[in-house]
């Protein structure tokens, strides 16, 4: 099932667009005390004194978090862009984000301009909102179902190794010294120019040439490409049946989507999932870690290299995850990835209560931090997005991914900005707040999420059918209704059907 297209438009897709998302939220640590100091010469040259601490935090903290602003805003116009230039094409397209984001910061130290930095800061962003909806859209689209699970967790993959890429290249015997950092943001380029040149050889989406383009002919080249075979009747009959479904592939708003009934609880789900997956409390271990291998004896010296085992981990779990969705399914994998983090969070609190009064306690609470990773990275870390991808019909997907989108990046906002008070009200009691969350999240997923391992959209739509509270033909009638056009526009729509691999068209 797996052809050299696939892989290859896969392997290209992820490392120019959830690789640069990963790497980004790693790579500001490394060299954050060097870009401080830039940033008070910079102002010390400008106004004539040093910059007060508190303003220079406030810098500090605008330059990490507008990332988050800037995926925020991707997400929200990455609708209309897959619409009009579709899904291969947005993210050929997105590299001129991330180009231009590497030119800025790259430049920033040259140029004395902290402003540089923020600027584009706040492009890489977009760029990341925009391919964390297009590219797990385009792998559902032009994969197999029965290995669907296993392709969109490429995205997760290559989010923990942009991660790992990030913390390596910050080193100091590599970019992470005072003169060199500028190159940590100048390597943003190089995966945008790789996919630059690989992925106008790939086909695009067949699912968007059918349906949304009509276009037979090449979405069947598509077929065969990604597919690795010649007859792919069977799998245009089967999208073509969606079609039918749907009777139209008029792209419905984020409003119709909302007023839906037949997709209610998929948005509910979806929300709640992407919620979850950003408030549970990943970004917070990330801010305890260099305390805790402190605590456990380690030299500031070697902490960099220590904490290169968290990206290692990290990419581990999200490649045996990739491994064995096919198997184990979605839901054991996401309802188990959280219930896990519930555990590992409440020994983890209770280690570092008492990691004063017992000397082993700090290296309990490494493990503790190691197995959270994990345990993220096995379920939660990835399927969110695959299963955006799988709970809607082709001409719902764009508007899912956006809600998806705007969720994500905004609990990711809500976490940056809130989690210092939480940190400082609660001390090391903090980690019960996102166990809760967790085992919110869990308790769900498990008496709501169905499993959609090898299933069609069309059976995932009616695994939700009795919970909406809809029959199937109620669905389809509400589909249409909410995507119905005039008469004219009627007469000019055609739906192509496959006859003992003949291609025919009837009007609608």
């Amino acid at each position: 099932n797996w052809s050299g297209s696939l892989i290859v438009a896969s392997l290209t897709g992820a490392f120019g667009s959830s690789f640069l998302y990963g790497y980004n939220l790693s790579v500001v640590n490394a060299p954050a005390v060097y870009i401080k100091k830039f940033y008070n010469e910079t102002w010390q040259r400008r106004y004539g004194f040093s910059v007060d601490e508190s303003t220079l935090t406030l810098l500090w903290s605008v330059t990490v978090s507008i990332f988050a602003i800037g995926g925020l805003v991707g997400a929200i116009i990455v609708t209309p862009i897959v619409k009009f230039f579709g899904r291969k094409r947005t993210l050929l397209l997105n590299n001129m984000f991330a180009v231009t984001a590497a030119l800025l910061m790259s430049l920033s130290l040259l140029a004395g301009s902290f402003e540089m930095l923020i600027l584009g800061r706040i492009i890489m962003g977009v760029d990341a909102g925009i391919s964390l909806s297009a590219l797990p859209m385009y792998l559902s689209e032009i994969s197999p179902k029965e290995i669907r699970g296993s392709l969109g967790q490429v995205t997760a993959i290559f989010i923990c190794i942009g991660v790992f890429t990030g913390q390596v290249l910050g080193l100091p015997e590599i970019f992470g010294q005072e003169s060199r950092w500028p190159y940590l943001f100048g390597a943003i380029a190089i995966p945008s120019l790789i996919q630059v040149v690989i992925l106008p050889f790939l086909p695009e989406s067949p699912r968007y040439l059918l349906l949304e383009k009509h276009n037979t002919n090449e979405a069947e080249k598509a077929f065969q490409r990604f597919l690795g075979k010649d007859d792919v009747s069977h799998e245009i009959e089967e999208v073509l049946a969606e079609s039918r479904v749907q009777r139209n592939t008029k792209l419905v708003s984020i409003l119709q989507l909302l007023r839906t009934r037949a997709v209610r609880w998929q948005v509910i789900t979806v929300v709640i999932t992407m919620g979850c997956y950003q408030l549970c409390g990943l970004n917070a271990i990330w801010y305890y870690t260099n305390n805790i291998f402190s605590e456990a004896g380690i030299s500031h010296e070697k902490i960099p290299y220590v904490t290169l085992s968290t990206g290692a981990v990290e990419t581990l779990a999200a490649v045996f995850s990739g491994l064995v969705i096919e198997r184990l399914g979605r839901r054991p994998l996401l309802i188990g990835g959280f219930g896990l983090m519930v555990v590992f969070f409440s020994v983890l609190t209770a280690s570092l209560t008492l990691q004063n009064t017992v000397h082993w306690l700090p290296y309990l609470s490494i493990f503790c931090i190691l197995a959270i990773i994990a345990s993220f990275c096995i379920g939660p870390g990835g399927i969110p997005f695959v299963l955006t991808g799988e709970f809607f019909q082709q001409s719902q997907r764009p508007a899912a991914f956006m809600i998806a989108g705007t969720v994500n990046w905004l609990s990711n906002f809500a976490v940056g900005l809130l989690f210092p008070f939480i940190q400082a009200g609660l001390q090391t009691y903090c980690f019960l707040v996102f166990a809760a969350i967790c085992f919110a999240g869990a308790t769900y997923l498990f008496f709501v999420l169905p499993e959609t391992k090898n299933k069609t959209f069309h059976e995932i739509s009616q695994a939700f059918a009795k919970r909406n509270k809809v029959t199937l033909e109620m669905q389809e009638m509400n589909h249409y209704a909410a995507e119905r056009k005039s008469s004219a526009e009627q007469e000019s729509d055609f739906t192509s059907s496959v006859d003992n691999g003949e291609t025919k068209k009837e009007i609608v």
